[in-house]
């Protein structure tokens, strides 16, 4: 089973839980209500031979048919009546006996017409979301432990600028990015050679917005083209159906990071998929977090017009400076 399938898996078996704890409450109520008002029990066991007298006129439809549903319908709404002010009279809401459900579109089963009820999604928007620290390297990327030091103080020769005052500016749209969402307006386009902190400072914002309780999309490019690409061409359902709902999530998410674009390999279906989650996100008002080591002129030979024109015209360029922090650490 795939990770998505897992999360999926996890996001069905906790709304098992619930229906398992709407029965049992439903089950405490008709307890309480039977012994406390015996009435309303006869009034059941009679509903419920109602019920298997309507099947049985309509597998055998006896020539006075409609007169005797008829008739049934009316017995059965004056036992609906007597049941209804038993209760009240007795300080019990009139729907206090009826099926609990979380939620009743989908009467707790999931699905709607064939399809993921609202419900599901949002259940596995949170086991998502539960996953993201173990996604971002254990969780312990932080603006508190973004460490400046590592970035040298004095200008570099070619561009004149010092990679620390550069970073510091980096550093705090980042943070003031997350700690200002979702009242910014501003999508954010992390560029820089490899190593110098552009996915830990985006793993810094996924964290930061997830804690306020905002759904939050972190994918590598590859992982997440892939996702449009399998929806639209597996022929294994339960891939289909898991890869539709990641791109559904990447779409619709109050923030999607996507790490490393450009080490993706350039193809018209993943342009297309690429064009689709920039213009879609952006049509809907929804933030976005890229981070890419590419330069403007290879983002515009690997991408279309239509999508540079988006990443230059609609993202803040924050350009990183430095050394491989990485190599620095370790040494």
């Amino acid at each position: 089973m795939t990770h998505n399938g897992r999360l999926l898996a996890r996001a069905r078996e906790a709304l098992e839980e619930e229906r398992r704890i709407n029965q049992a409450e439903q089950q405490r109520r008709t307890d309480l209500i039977y012994r406390e008002i015996p009435e309303t029990e006869q009034i059941d066991r009679q509903m419920r031979r109602q019920m298997s007298e309507l099947v049985r006129l309509t597998l055998s439809k006896p020539a006075d048919l409609s007169e005797r549903l008829e008739a049934l319908r009316e017995d059965n709404l004056d036992l609906q009546i007597r049941r209804a002010e038993l209760l009240t009279e007795h300080g019990y809401p009139i729907d206090y006996l009826d099926e609990i459900f979380s939620c009743k579109l989908c009467r707790d089963t999931g699905n709607v017409n064939g399809a993921l009820c609202s419900c599901m999604e949002k259940r596995y928007n949170r086991e998502l979301t539960r996953e993201l620290s173990g996604l971002l390297h254990d969780g312990e990327e932080s603006f508190e432990r973004f460490d400046l030091s590592l970035y040298p103080d004095t200008p570099e020769e070619t561009s004149g600028i010092s990679p620390r005052s550069a970073m510091s500016i980096v550093f705090q749209a980042c943070r003031s990015f997350a700690e200002s969402f979702p009242d910014v307006s501003a999508n954010l386009l992390l560029r820089g050679s490899t190593g110098l902190g552009k996915t830990y400072l985006s793993a810094c914002i996924a964290q930061k917005v997830a804690e306020k309780g905002f759904s939050v999309c972190y994918d590598t490019a590859v992982s997440a083209l892939e996702a449009f690409e399998k929806q639209k061409f597996s022929r294994i359902p339960e891939e289909a159906e898991n890869a539709a709902l990641r791109v559904d999530r990447m779409l619709s998410c109050d923030l999607m990071i996507l790490d490393d674009l450009g080490t993706e390999m350039v193809t018209p279906a993943s342009v297309s998929a690429l064009y689709t989650l920039i213009n879609t996100r952006l049509s809907r008002g929804k933030q976005t977090v890229i981070n890419t080591n590419c330069s403007d002129e290879e983002l515009q030979r690997r991408y279309t017009p239509q999508i540079t024109s988006r990443l230059f015209g609609e993202y803040l360029e924050l350009p990183f400076y430095g050394s491989d922090i990485r190599l620095l650490i370790k040494n």
